[in-house]
């Protein structure tokens, strides 16, 4: 009861206040809607809350509230209300003033726009993921292997500089040919998230040499002990980069919850809501030690993250339900907590 108040007591009541400040605006059904996608960002970005957890920890106490109350905000306004809008006008060409009249006042209209800019927000967030996971698993310094005779084979391509983003790159490619006619957007976003992907890891090397001889490793060895010491000096560095990877996660989902409803105050409340859920349930593992304890988590975490990133690839060709992507996700976690429980 002591830990539930600490880290979920406040949830808890924003999400009760949250249905019924919208029960009473809106209807029962916009409620039943607003509780749907909670419990959709809750499960999709469940894999998030434990890679951003191993980041998280390397962060000092204040960095860590940051992430948590100023975040959130950037979570909620930043990620699934703004920058969906601007990617939107970036690619219809409309004015952005416009589109968030569309947004605001024709919602069906605006979800169509959004819909048609699938295939940049895809690309982007699909490539970005993908890399996160491959990052991981294609190491040769990790020292801990769950999926034992794949992942000793993907560490093995360690050893080839930047065959992770090679990789990425000749599956863009690919796609682009069986989708010609949006192959421009599709390679242009793409090339977007894996810049982004590189331009951090940059970062990471640079804020690493000379500290204490410190040793840096790639973004989806989540900064890893070697640079911890420079980590916990470069808080606002973390916090942009959980941001980050919080939106490559959730564009897509925002397409997904016009599915739920068209009205962009309950898909911002409903996301927002279960954003937060996420967080707190971050800072809840981080405090806790929970990946310590639970050593094959992250692994799970990863392959969850590296299955977001192929259907999100994927589904510029094919259509994969929501469903599908959050079950995938799940399993990967579900699955790689049992085996930390069992060793």
């Amino acid at each position: 009861m002591r830990v539930y108040k600490k880290f979920f007591l406040i949830p808890t009541v924003v999400t009760l206040l949250s249905l019924a400040l919208v029960f009473y605006y809106n209807s029962l059904a916009g409620m039943l809607a607003v509780l749907i996608l909670i419990v959709l960002e809750v499960t999709l970005s469940f894999d998030n809350a434990v890679v951003n957890a191993k980041v998280l920890e390397q962060m000092d106490e204040k960095w860590r509230r940051r992430f948590i109350n100023w975040g959130i905000w950037i979570a909620v306004f930043g990620t699934r209300i703004v920058l969906p809008i601007v990617i939107v006008s970036l690619v219809s060409g409309i004015n952005i003033v416009e589109v968030l009249n569309l947004a605001i006042y024709y919602s069906p209209e605006y979800a169509a726009e959004l819909e048609n800019a699938h295939y940049s927000i895809a690309a982007f967030g699909g490539s970005f993921l993908m890399l996160v996971a491959l990052g991981y698993f294609i190491d040769e310094r990790k020292d801990i292997d769950w999926l034992e005779r794949i992942e000793k084979v993907m560490k093995k391509f360690g050893s080839i500089q930047s065959v992770e983003i090679a990789f990425v790159m000749t599956f863009l490619i690919a796609i682009s040919f069986v989708v010609p006619v949006h192959a421009g957007e599709i390679l242009m976003s793409g090339s977007v998230g894996i810049v982004l992907f590189v331009l951090m890891q940059g970062l990471t090397s640079t804020l690493g040499k000379g500290i204490d001889g410190a040793i840096p490793l790639p973004l989806g060895e989540g900064l890893g002990v070697g640079v911890k010491k420079v980590a916990t000096t470069s808080g606002l560095y973390l916090f942009l980069y959980l941001n980050v990877l919080d939106s490559a996660f959730s564009l897509d989902g925002v397409i997904g919850a016009f599915a739920i409803s068209t009205n962009l105050l309950i898909i911002a409340v409903g996301l927002g809501v279960g954003a937060y859920f996420v967080r707190t349930f971050t800072l809840y593992m981080v405090e806790q030690k929970t990946l310590q304890h639970l050593i094959y988590l992250e692994h799970g975490a990863h392959w969850a993250i590296l299955g977001l990133g192929g259907c999100m690839l994927l589904g510029l060709i094919i259509h994969i339900p929501e469903l599908i992507i959050g079950t995938i996700g799940l399993a990967f976690v579900a699955w790689s907590y049992y085996s930390s429980c069992r060793k």
